[in-house]
């Protein structure tokens, strides 16, 4: 009998599986969250990630349980508001990144990348994600820390609406579209935006 939350598997699948997750490299994807880091984006990105055979790694400014919050909209408010979301555990720290080992970084949306941006550690990771031509996602508010690394400049980008102004006044250029795809950059407008960004990140990536 399988134990509690386990699936039930014959020894043939499991076989099978095993095979299968051989052939799968395995590469990892740093996720860039921290406290007021929108929780469904970070969720949903830790859940595709692994059900598609990646290692997801939270990495934060501390290893260490994140308050992470959730974005809604409500009848009579002419912009969104902010809830408790999920607490999601980080990983690692940002000084324990090492490139290298990962295939993307995704930066997250929420509150989290307006102080995030103004991490210096964290702008030189995602430049040198950038020079060594890995994969830059980003979704909604995490267009933030992209620009803060001055990636954007001519770059045909998406993120949340209201920050269109910054990254327009960083030289970039706004498209109205759910996920744009410029060279290695990736971006999505919001979270109701996961099955188009997701779509495109899992062509990429393979």
């Amino acid at each position: 009998m399988p134990a509690i939350g386990s699936p039930a598997q014959s020894t043939s699948s499991r076989s099978r599986g095993i095979g299968f997750r051989n052939k799968m490299s395995a590469k990892k994807i740093l996720i860039v969250t921290d406290d007021a880091g929108e929780s469904y984006e970070i969720l949903y990105a830790k859940h595709r990630f692994a059900e598609a055979g990646y290692e997801p790694v939270v990495a934060a400014t501390q290893k260490k349980l994140l308050n992470a919050v959730i974005h809604d909209f409500y009848p009579g408010w002419n912009t969104y508001i902010e809830k408790p979301g999920y607490l999601v555990q980080s990983d690692i720290t940002f000084d324990d990144v090492n490139v290298d080992d990962y295939a993307a970084v995704l930066l997250i949306g929420g509150r989290a990348p307006e102080f995030l941006r103004h991490n210096q550690k964290l702008i030189e990771l995602v430049r040198s994600f950038h020079q060594r031509e890995k994969w830059l996602l980003a979704i909604c508010h995490g267009i933030q820390i992209l620009l803060a690394a001055g990636i954007g400049r001519g770059l045909k980008l998406t993120c949340y609406e209201n920050v269109r102004f910054e990254l327009e006044s960083c030289g970039g250029a706004w498209v109205n579209r759910e996920c744009v795809r410029d060279g290695r950059i990736i971006t999505g407008q919001t979270w109701g935006s996961h099955p188009d960004f997701y779509r495109e990140v899992f062509a990429q990536l393979g």
